[in-house]
This record gives structure tokens, sequence and C-alpha cells, in this order.
């Protein structure tokens, strides 16, 4: 993985509808090779075409020819999934009602073509449009029938075959209506868990890049799947690509990687060190497993010596500066009686002349040494 963090992810379009509708625009181009063919090679006991061959094969090209112009509409998702639902819709429906006219009425199976494309389109349309939508399909259905068996093609029975068919179409819409809303809860929870991922991604690659510490993650394979900057620049001096061979930053740390991959019940760090892309430090690794069972990724603390050297020399430099401050505070109180004693004495009628001279060296020295601890107590709060 580059140093680099990734973009924010971004949320995507509810394509799920217009995929139904390319996939029954895929049914409108088999369907009419599929029953041309039954039409030619199934001569002797032909089904289709029957009565009206002629009609049955103009209407099967141009059944077909509305599919190949229907293709660049719906790669454009042109002009709105409601019209690239219906319109086609109605367009299945007089072809089909043609076809069955053309192949004898209801009897020739035809209209079981109608379940797939009423289905699929109550499936991305409101629920009242799909019903209304079943309706409309349903008494065109029992028109045409009824036309049929006016002239003669269709018997009175085949009214029975027609209710059952629009029987069965309500059934289809009404089972497709909830399961399409499930379908597209089910997509919608899925994509926001896919959004949810990258972000969480994202936000561990910022937070892994902004850490004072040096790490990275490499697989058991002991290939690199993250780094951040200060661990690339040790080992590279570089930016590293996720997937990079350990072994092509650091022989060094490879081999201590897979020496302490050897020990799966002493878990300590091995002990080597490794010196830095530029040769100018000596860093300490620290090894942490991140699986429980069996090899698995291993995350690496890269620990610099000369800081940790730095921070024990802080540590030594801050003891001191306490002690001196300790010692300054009780050298102090003794000055300070000393120096107080010297001004008693000199206040004393009976002092001498030398022994004023030894009062002022007394003094001098008392405000010598005071100043000297009162140095040093400055420079210990530093």
């Amino acid at each position: 993985m580059a140093t680099n963090a990734l973009p924010a992810a971004a949320p995507e379009k509810d394509d799920f509808p217009w995929r139904v509708i390319g996939l029954l625009n895929l049914f409108r181009l088999l369907v009419p090779m599929v029953l041309v063919l039954l039409f030619v090679f199934n001569t002797p006991t032909r089904s289709v075409g029957t009565v009206h061959p002629g009609l049955f094969l103009g209407v099967c090209v141009a059944y077909f020819a509305f599919a190949l112009v229907a293709i660049q509409p719906i790669q454009k998702r042109w002009p709105s999934v409601s019209w690239m639902a219906l319109f086609p819709l109605a367009v299945d429906t007089v072809a089909i009602m043609l076809l069955i006219n053309a192949s004898g009425g209801v009897s020739s199976g035809l209209a079981t073509l109608l379940f797939l494309p009423a289905g699929a389109t109550a499936a991305i349309v409101r629920p009242r449009l799909a019903l209304f939508a079943t309706a409309v399909i349903t008494i065109t259905l029992l028109l045409e029938t009824t036309a049929s068996t006016l002239t003669g093609q269709s018997f009175a029975g085949d009214f029975v075959v027609a209710g059952l068919t629009g029987a069965s179409l309500f059934a289809i819409t009404l089972l497709a209506i909830p399961l399409a809303t499930r379908l597209r809860e089910s997509e919608a929870l899925v994509q926001q868990r896919e959004i949810d991922l990258a972000n969480l991604n994202e936000l561990n690659e910022f937070i892994v890049q902004h850490l004072r510490e040096s790490i990275l993650v490499v697989d058991d394979t002991d290939r690199v799947r993250l780094i951040n900057g200060n661990a690339a620049q040790l080992l590279a001096g570089r930016l590293v690509e996720s997937g990079q061979p350990l072994v092509e930053l650091s022989t060094r740390l490879a081999y201590l990687l897979e020496t302490w991959r050897r020990q799966p019940h002493d878990r300590r760090d091995v002990g080597g060190e490794v010196v830095s892309a530029d040769g100018g430090t000596v860093i300490r690794p620290h090894f942490v497993s991140l699986s429980e069972r069996g090899p698995g990724p291993v995350l690496i603390f890269l620990e610099d010596t000369s800081v940790v050297a730095e921070r024990v020399q802080q540590s030594k430099l801050a003891s001191l500066g306490r002690l001196s401050a300790s010692i300054a505070h009780e050298i102090r109180n003794p000055v300070g009686a000393m120096s107080h004693a010297g001004q008693l004495l000199r206040e004393s009628p009976s002092l001498t002349d030398d022994d004023r001279h030894l009062t002022d060296i007394i003094e001098k020295n008392a405000v010598r040494v005071s100043q000297i601890i009162e140095n040093v107590l400055q420079l210990s709060r530093k």
C-alpha cells in the first residue's frame, strides 16, 4: 500500500433498475431468434406461426430490431427508469399478442412469454403502476382471445386459459413487488457496508500515516501490506508500494522476521538490529503477530535506537537536575543561618575591628553561596 492516503469513498448510484432493464432487453433479443428457429426447423410439428406465418416472421423481425435499438438508450441510461420500463413493456405486450394471434391463440402457449416482462417491470416501478400495467396486459389478452374466437381461430375454452394466464400475471406481479423491495434493501445495505469499510480503511490509513512511530504490516508470505511514511523512509528512503516483498526493502529485517516466526512458543524479540537505508540510523525491530492461530500478518515496530538513547540521556539529565536541586535546597538553609548569625554578630557593641572584618568575610561569602544555590535551582527548573 502506498504511503499516500486513499480518496474518500462515495456512494454508488442505485443501478438495480437498469440492470433489470438490460436483462429484459436481452430477453427481447433472444425470444425472436428462438421463435424463428422453432418456425423454420420444426416444420412437421410446428406450433408457432401456424395461422399467419408472414405476420409471425414480421413481428419477430420487428421485435428483434426494437431490442437492438433499445441497447443504446439503456447504456446511456436515458431517458428514465419508468420510461424504459413501461414503453418496452407496451411493445412486449403488442408483439406477443400479435405472435399469439399468428399462432392460433392462447392455446399456442406463447402467452407465458408475458410472465418475465410483467414480473421484471413490477420489480422496478411503483406497485400501483405495476398492478395497472398487469391489468392492461390481462385485458389485452382477453380481448385478443375474444377476437380470435370471433374469427374462428380459438375456442370458448381458451377464455379459461386466458383467465388463468391473467391470474398468473397478477400472482407474479404481487410476488415481484416485495421481492424487489427486499433486493433493493439488501443491495443498499451491501453498498453501505462497502462504503463504511472503505471509510474505515481510509481512517486506518490516515492514523497509520500520522503516527510518529515507524510501523509496517507484512502478510504470511512476507509481503508488505501496510507501511507508513516514517518506516518507508527508514527502510527504503522512498515510497513503498503494497505487495512489495520485505526482502527487497531489508534483507536483514526479513531474516529477523523469519527467525522470530520460527519461535511460535517464545514471542520475545530476537534482539537483532537493522541499519537504515541511508546507513545513518540503527533500528531495533519489534514483532507482534496479528493472527491468533498459525502464521499470519505481523505488525513490525521499527525503533530508532538513537532516539531511545536520546530519551535515556534526557532522563538522566532530568534525574541529575532533580538531585542538584535537592542538594542546593539542603545547602541553602545552613548558609542562610550562617548569614543571619553574622548579621547578629555585627550588631554587637563590643566587636573589634578584626572581628568586624571577619563578619564582612562571612556575609560576602554567604551572599556568594546563596547566588550559586539560586542559579542551580533555576537551572534545575528548565
